[in-house]
């Protein structure tokens, strides 16, 4: 039997949501280990004059305990 954890990370990129995501999930894997899901909480951008200047996202990271 298994057990698992979720934690929740925030992520921004100035290219796009899916850069966004890859960032976080590749940030959490140095120090969270066994990872095996994630899904998007929400998605934003921060507009700095008249265009998208960051895509953010918040995570929920779902890892298996030792």
């Amino acid at each position: 039997m298994s057990v698992a954890k979720i934690i929740e990370i925030s992520s921004e990129s100035p290219v796009s949501f899916e850069k966004a995501i890859s960032k976080g999930i590749e940030r959490a894997s140095k120090t969270v280990h066994n990872i095996k899901s994630a899904w998007v909480k929400s998605q934003s951008v921060v507009v700095h004059e008249g265009k998208i200047a960051e895509y953010r996202v918040d995570l929920k990271i779902t890892f298996v305990l030792d």
